[in-house]
């Protein structure tokens, strides 16, 4: 499992490398986001809920069943939406209320 961080798009704030648990994510000279082992990634996706720039996704590969996708969230008026591009081109959206997310 692996990240991918765009530097052109990280606005350098630190929140993924402080969440990270395995402290995976690095800021180079001009302050943005990298992650120097992608292999090493565990794959919680903590990073990727924090990142207010959506510059973090996550590579869903073959044994996990994405085929490729790459997966990443986005926050609209309190839901969290994890949208999934796909290697085709199409995109699906899984909306989460994170006041429901632990009803059940």
């Amino acid at each position: 499992m692996s990240i991918a961080i765009d530097r052109n798009k990280c606005v350098g704030c630190g929140k993924c490398r402080t969440v990270c648990p395995g402290s995976l994510i690095k800021l180079d000279d001009s302050g943005r986001a990298f992650i120097k082992y992608p292999r090493d990634c565990w794959g919680c996706t903590s990073c990727i809920k924090e990142c207010p720039a959506y510059a973090i996704r996550f590579y869903l590969g073959a044994d996990i069943g994405g085929a490729g996708s790459l997966v990443h969230t986005e926050k609209t008026d309190g839901i969290l939406k994890w949208i999934i591009e796909k290697p085709d081109g199409s995109v699906s959206q899984i909306d989460i209320d994170p006041k429901e997310s632990n009803k059940y």
